[in-house]
């Protein structure tokens, strides 16, 4: 495994925000791949801090925004607690999404040890539609969205606009995304011509790729990481 560096970084938004991130990279020289990790509803706490970690140990330079930084800063959390997360989810735009997301690109694509046309971005949860919507709006070589809430059906237009190979995620027993709304969301980037993955765990619910909390699935989680490091290989490669 790579050795790797984290630090903490503050980015300014084309909103006139500013929005902190978590940074992991390798210490080795040359340029590297680049990933956006878009965080889940318990903000980006040590688990999503241990998935950037992981990605960085596998040579991507990875960035983790604070999506949730226009109404609470910094928040953390190892366990949902539904009357603090919501009103943070509810009141998240697209709009918010995308700037965020951009900003966080904006920042890979200036950094000397990131290969600019090898940049992807994965989410989970809230994050999987930042992600969704991240690779309509910014020039990704590839995208993952593990058990993104909310694409269908009010973001099915973006599906058009995706640029990069597009991997999903769902949990088989995911009561908050049934069947029918995955199938919605695949059938639009089927529609508009994109290149996809879609992969149903049977047996998986909703977060079913965090370890810390209790819907973790590990034969389903380790399953998913070894497909997207597959996934951004073959597709970040071919970017280069």
């Amino acid at each position: 495994m790579t050795d790797i560096r984290s630090e903490r970084i503050t980015l300014e938004v084309a909103d006139g925000n500013s929005m902190n991130a978590y940074v992991s990279r390798p210490t080795t020289d040359g340029q590297h791949p680049a990933i956006v990790v878009f965080m889940e509803a318990l903000g980006v706490n040590s688990q999503i801090r241990g998935v950037a970690d992981r990605y960085a140990r596998e040579g991507f330079v990875a960035i983790a925004p604070d999506l949730f930084h226009r109404t609470n800063p910094g928040y953390e959390a190892a366990t949902i607690v539904m009357d603090e997360i919501m009103p943070m989810i509810n009141s998240m735009t697209t709009e918010g999404m995308i700037a965020d997301a951009t900003a966080a690109h904006e920042w890979l694509s200036e950094q000397s040890d990131v290969a600019p046309n090898s940049i992807a971005a994965v989410g989970f949860c809230l994050g999987g539609r930042a992600a969704f919507l991240a690779n309509a709006e910014l020039p990704l070589a590839a995208a993952i969205s593990y058990y993104g809430g909310r694409i269908a059906p009010a973001l099915l237009e973006y599906a058009q606009r995706l640029h990069g190979p597009h991997l999903f995620f769902w949990g088989g027993i995911d009561a908050g995304i049934p069947p029918e709304q995955r199938r919605t969301v695949v059938d639009a980037v089927r529609a508009a011509g994109k290149k996809f993955v879609d992969v149903e765990f049977s047996d998986a619910n909703h977060a079913f790729f965090n370890e810390q909390v209790d819907r973790y699935n590990a034969p389903a989680a380790r399953q998913s990481w070894a497909l997207s490091l597959a996934f951004l290989k073959e597709n970040l490669d071919a970017a280069r």
